[in-house]
């Protein structure tokens, strides 16, 4: 049978580590009870009650007599139910019969127990894997059409699987006000960044271009964009500010230029603002 929130059946060799010990910790009212006692049967579900209702301000332990004749001829115990309460390795209050609820409460408040506040619950939050997320995301739409704040949600979703075709598409038939709201403009330098990578090698092979040749600026730059659209910021800006540091005039002066468009997409505002100081330090 299972046992109910902050009450546990007890025997005598249990009774050490269940009840004495634990309630040098917490205080442990004890029934001592039996299954042909009719007033036995009324009090025994108002206590489990009162034990999940004081959330762990005290424990419930419950005797049952007739199995537990030892336990009961310690404590003496003339008629059931009778109910006991052991604080700090001592039995320190007692009462014979079945109180109604208000009275076991004024019991337990004349030993200053109250009820605990329940703990708040862990809220976890579990993110999605970007295509899951994009299949999330298009049953919202499914559902809701109209809601142009879940089509951006997808645009940035679709451009972290490299659809970027799908996800310009939909920026350019967002509707004038979510067009020109923050997320979109985020949206469109994702995009930016996103189409250079078309048919770009993968980071490792981009890594071994670099490592055979450091002014491989091209390598250099595509590895910081798949850094910058993993989430990598801080190895991304650092790839844009060695090709800045390298050669101004590769691409145009390309990494100040990429700095600029990608300080835009990163919600870290202290790396960006010491990235933008090392940025003026070199045009400076």
């Amino acid at each position: 049978m299972s046992e109910a929130l902050h009450s546990f059946d007890v025997t005598v060799a249990e009774f050490q580590d269940k009840v004495l010990k634990r309630s040098l910790e917490t205080p442990v009212l004890v029934d001592f009870w039996a299954t042909w006692c009719g007033p036995c049967k009324t009090l025994k579900p108002i206590l489990e009650k009162l034990a999940a209702d004081y959330n762990g301000a005290f424990e419930l332990a419950k005797v049952d007599v007739d199995k537990e004749q030892q336990l009961a001829a310690y404590f003496g115990i003339r008629s059931v139910p009778t109910v006991m309460l052991v604080k700090d390795g001592q039995l320190v209050d007692g009462f014979p019969g079945a109180l109604p609820e208000g009275q076991l409460r004024e019991f337990l408040s004349s030993h200053q127990i109250v009820p605990l506040e329940a703990a708040e619950p862990e809220v976890v939050e579990v993110e999605l894997d970007p295509h899951s997320l994009v299949a999330t995301l298009r049953a919202q739409i499914a559902a809701e059409p109209d809601n142009a704040d879940l089509k951006l949600e997808l645009i940035g979703a679709l451009l972290k699987i490299g659809e970027s075709d799908e996800a310009s598409r939909l920026l350019d038939a967002l509707p004038p006000k979510q067009s020109e709201s923050d997320l979109a403009k985020r949206a469109r330098s994702q995009l930016e960044f996103a189409r250079d990578l078309q048919g770009a090698p993968a980071p490792t092979e981009l890594r071994k271009a670099l490592a055979s040749n450091e002014n491989d600026h091209q390598s250099r730059y595509l590895l910081a964009v798949h850094d910058l659209l993993d989430n990598q910021a801080e190895g991304a800006l650092e790839g844009f500010l060695e090709i800045m540091r390298r050669d101004r005039k590769f691409g145009d002066d390309q990494g100040r230029k990429s700095l600029i468009k990608a300080f835009a997409l990163i919600e870290d505002a202290d790396l960006v603002s010491r990235t933008r100081k090392r940025m003026a330090a070199m045009i400076f």
